[in-house]
């Protein structure tokens, strides 16, 4: 089954995507079985990566 990244999973893409407090994180997401993303999964994206690369990662 395809997974759908929108206002409803949002919350734990999110969570999942929290690294605050580690040093230099590093992060590789797999997105081959999202069939669904919103502008809601892009926006995490997007904050996930300048979050990612103020915190040198």
């Amino acid at each position: 089954m395809a997974g759908e990244i929108d206002h409803h999973t949002g919350d734990a893409l999110s969570q999942a995507l929290d690294f605050s407090g580690m040093p230099c994180p590093r992060v590789v997401m797999d997105l081959r079985q999202v069939a669904f993303m919103d502008s809601t999964g892009i926006n995490i994206l997007i904050a996930a990566h300048r979050a990612l690369t103020e915190a040198g990662g």
